[in-house]
């Protein structure tokens, strides 16, 4: 039981990579994901079932949700329901528990929305710009009002996490390796468009170096993981081709409505709290995506309900 840690969205994309790390640390995980098997398949909304994975738990990895703005824009109730009343499920088991178990907080760079300072540092403003956003900021304030409540949290704020053939296939970092592996065109929402793209490594030891925090007693401020480097999609298609050896269509469109037009942050107080550095750079990781997807061409998606 004392090596007991709940992760919600095990399936997903983080969720299976730091489920990994974890049992190597000699951890048992007890998943909780609505595409788990068996005992771990269950609904974060569901209060029986969040309390049943809870139980005997020194920590959550709180890693379920509505994870693409697009989707959230299509189904805004679920997104908030999920979101927000999931959170809500986990802080309320957590507060059940008499081991009084610690909660990491997966947010995203999506609460700052367009940021108007780069690199965007943790103190920045809240301006999210649509609904995914928002829902994270909520989560925010409901994990902070644990800390008040005499709860150990951490948040961390991801960006854009790629490295994995099995990701959602409309994450554009995987959609743009695959098309340019098939051969087929890559369609750009904004070609100017910028983003700080940081690899599930990369975002795994982070965690696992804030979890080791938690775990002597601290409780930590908002924490970036993520690399600090703007790469704009125009330059991550022409990447792809460089890195396939192919030279694809490329269809330029409008940046979507709801979309962040442009961010990177600052790393520099997970480096100086947790000792943490990106260690893959984009050009690495996305090389060996491509060799990735070349090696299981009929990859199939991460769970849909992990960040």
């Amino acid at each position: 039981m004392d090596h007991r840690i709940l992760i919600t969205g095990s399936e997903g994309l983080v969720g299976g990579a730091l489920r990994g790390s974890l049992k190597a640390r000699g951890n048992e995980i007890v998943g909780l994901d609505l595409r788990g098997a068996g005992s771990e398949h269950g609904d974060v909304r569901d209060p029986g079932r969040v309390r049943g994975a809870m139980a005997g738990c020194r920590g959550v990895v709180h890693l379920a949700a509505v994870s693409r703005v697009a989707w959230a824009e299509r189904a805004p109730d679920d997104c908030r329901s999920t979101n927000i009343g999931g959170l809500c499920r986990v802080l309320e088991a957590v507060f059940e528990q008499p081991a009084r178990p610690w909660v990491l907080f997966a947010s995203s760079r999506e609460v700052y929305g367009q940021p108007r300072r780069l690199p965007t540092t943790e103190d920045a403003p809240f301006s999210p710009v649509n609904i995914y956003g928002r829902s994270k900021v909520e989560g925010e304030r409901l994990v902070e009002a644990a800390r008040v409540g005499g709860r150990r949290t951490a948040t961390v704020r991801l960006s854009n996490v790629y490295g994995s053939a099995l990701d959602h296939a409309d994450r554009v970092v995987p959609a743009f390796a695959r098309a340019a592996v098939e051969g087929n065109a890559i369609r750009i929402d904004g070609a100017e468009c910028t983003f700080d793209f940081t690899h599930v490594d990369d975002t795994v030891r982070g965690m696992v170096a804030a979890i080791d925090r938690l775990e002597s007693g601290e409780t930590l401020p908002p924490i970036h993981l993520l690399t600090g480097t703007p790469t704009t999609l125009r330059e991550l298609a022409a990447m792809a081709m460089t890195l396939t050896g192919k030279s694809v269509r490329v269809v330029e469109a409008p940046p979507r409505p709801f979309d962040v037009s442009r961010f990177h942050g600052d790393p520099s107080r997970a480096r100086e709290l947790l000792g943490w550095e990106p260690r893959v750079g984009l050009r690495n990781g996305f090389a060996q995506l491509v060799r990735d997807l070349r090696a299981r061409p009929d990859a199939i998606e991460c769970g849909s309900a992990a960040q």
